[in-house]
């Protein structure tokens, strides 16, 4: 019992113990300091006390707290509370005012815009994120009190689409950007030209709508040079193609039914003319080199503006149909191009060519019939895997082959009686083999998939079109014959792809003429067949026994990639 008495420590005692370890502690450190900075070494800050640390967490977490409650409470509640405020505004000037004067509400919004301007000039200093929002408020006002001359009125102080509506929206679309440029806001300046938008379909004529769309292009081309603001672009681009849908399906947000509006071609024209001014505007951009969000989403929102040039083209202008998707494919092109000169973007380029390949795909589509069409797809393939190449775009040859092989797809679905246009399909994917194969370097390849792609869509289509086109009884012939062209493709490219291709094409003959021997050939046929497919499998296995003979005897390799003279070194395994 007493030798345990000397452990057993009251609660105090243990207190004052650990205070003392503290201190003794603290001295240390102290100490250990001042010997850090005698040697001019860097001096080690102290460490605070359990307790004060204890209360700087305390604190913290207090002031956060407040903080996210001022947000709420303070900032966002007022927003709120103002854009709620400006809907109620919005709702009583919609209102018909029977026994006013029609300028009488129009008057009260433009004396509420004043009011909440000189709100906003007031609380800029002392509440800025407010000021701010009044400003917006007022701007979208002013707007709408302009509107309410054209509208809400029974009846209207202007007519739409008059000379003098369209003259009173522009001034106030005028005086939005104003405004939102003086205050060098990017949002204030887009909320400027989403008024813009608006104003165009207020007035609702074809020429209005075509220039306003126009005039905001220019505004946001001109806040990017200027004030370096890309975004603005991306928001102009669907804007744009909204307000061109909406007008062409004959503006039913202001009362009319849908049907396709009876515009001028010119509107096409100048979808094409936005794209581009859409294309160089985003093209001076400060970051010309980085392919951020910014230039991917806006060449992706810009070339779905040929979404919308494809189906009014089809519904409308059916007899420039052709005339239009060649020119859609140039300007698309062209813009790849510009992007691919001026900031070798790999993505931007890809978007705008595979839409302009698709846009003269329409073209062909529109002026070819099948199965002419397919021979014309088959070309394009090439030109297609020809821009590839010079963009350095693995993602070009990619969708190429997959636009090949739906078109292959098709071919055989489609065409009822061949006419041997499958063979083009055929020299076309060889062709593209030999192209990837040529220009692997450049394209940096890292493996050989396309190209095996392409050569096993050859495999398949050579001797489908044989098929079809040579008589039941020569078909096993006919393919023995693509066999020989491939061992002979094999001795001038020393491509062992072309060797396995031939072996396979010889197996294929081979599989064909016992089947087909048993009820569809006649004798001689038969005798044929047999005697010249037995022959050429002799020949080859003798020739290949040979090559390897020479090759042991001149200390080759036997698993060389050509069929060559045994003096010379054997090629890289293809």
């Amino acid at each position: 019992m007493r030798a345990s008495q000397p452990n057993a420590m009251s609660e105090p005692d243990q207190q004052r113990e650990v205070a003392t370890m503290e201190q003794t502690l603290a001295r240390l450190e102290q100490r250990l300091a001042r010997v850090e900075v005698m040697l001019g070494l860097a001096e080690v800050p102290a460490r605070p006390p359990a307790a004060q640390t204890h209360a700087a967490t305390r604190l913290a977490t207090a002031a956060s707290v407040g903080e996210l409650e001022v947000a709420v409470g303070q900032n966002l509640f007022a927003n709120i509370g103002i854009g709620v405020l400006a809907i109620a505004c919005a709702l009583v000037l919609s209102l018909p005012w029977h026994a006013l004067p029609q300028f009488i509400p129009s008057l009260v919004g433009w004396l509420l815009a004043g009011s909440l301007f000189l709100l906003a000039h007031g609380l800029r200093d002392t509440l800025p994120l407010i000021a701010r929002q009044c400003r917006g408020i007022a701007m979208a006002l002013g707007f709408f009190a302009t509107l309410r001359l054209c509208y809400f009125g029974s009846p209207s102080l202007l007519v739409q689409g008059s000379a003098t509506a369209a003259a009173c929206l522009t001034l106030a679309v005028a005086v939005n950007l104003a405004i939102g440029w003086r205050r060098k806001s990017v949002l204030l300046t887009g909320l400027a030209m989403f008024s813009g938008y608006a104003a165009a379909l207020a007035v609702g004529t074809p020429w209005f709508v075509f220039t306003m769309i126009t005039a905001m292009c220019l505004v946001a081309a001109w806040a990017l040079s200027r004030r370096d603001w890309p975004w603005l672009i991306v928001f102009a681009t669907p804007c744009g193609w909204l307000t061109y849908l909406l007008w062409a399906l004959g503006d039913p947000l202001t009362g009319h039914r849908v049907e396709v509006a009876n515009g001028p071609i010119a509107g096409l024209c100048l979808l094409l003319g936005w794209m581009v001014m859409h294309a160089l505007a985003m093209s001076c951009r400060s970051q010309r080199t980085c392919e951020g969000p910014v230039a991917q989403v806006g060449a992706v929102l810009n070339s779905g503006g040929y979404l919308l040039f494809l189906v009014h083209s089809l519904v409308k202008y059916q007899a420039a149909f052709f005339a239009a998707h060649v020119a859609a494919s140039l300007v698309l092109l062209g813009i790849a191009v510009l992007f691919w000169v001026r900031e070798r973007s790999r993505f931007a380029t890809f978007i705008y060519a595979m839409t302009g390949y698709a846009a003269l795909n329409m073209a062909l589509i529109k002026a070819t019939e099948v199965p002419d069409l397919f021979a014309w797809l088959s070309a394009q393939s090439l030109l297609v895997m020809t821009t590839a190449i010079w963009f350095r775009s693995r993602f070009i040859i990619v969708a190429n082959f997959l636009i090949y092989l739906a078109v292959v797809i098709c071919y055989m679905v489609l065409v009822q009686q061949e006419h041997g246009l499958s063979l083009l399909l055929g020299v076309v994917a060889l062709t593209s083999a030999r192209i990837l194969k040529w220009q692997k370097d450049r394209l940096e390849l890292k493996t050989e998939l396309m190209r095996n792609a392409y050569l096993t869509s050859a495999f398949i289509v050579l001797p489908y079109t044989f098929y079809h086109i040579v008589p039941q009884a020569w078909v096993a012939l006919s393919w023995v014959g693509i066999a020989l062209f491939y061992y002979v493709m094999n001795l001038l490219t020393g491509a062992r792809k072309y060797r396995w291709m031939g072996h396979n094409t010889l197996l294929l003959s081979v599989a064909y003429i016992l089947i087909m021997s048993i009820g569809k050939l006649d004798g001689a046929q038969r005798i044929i067949s047999f005697l010249v497919l037995g022959t050429v499998l002799l020949a080859v296995s003798l020739l290949f026994t040979l090559i390897r003979a020479r090759q042991h005897r001149g200390g080759g390799h036997a698993d060389g990639g050509g069929v060559g003279s045994p003096d010379k070194p054997a090629p890289p395994p293809d």
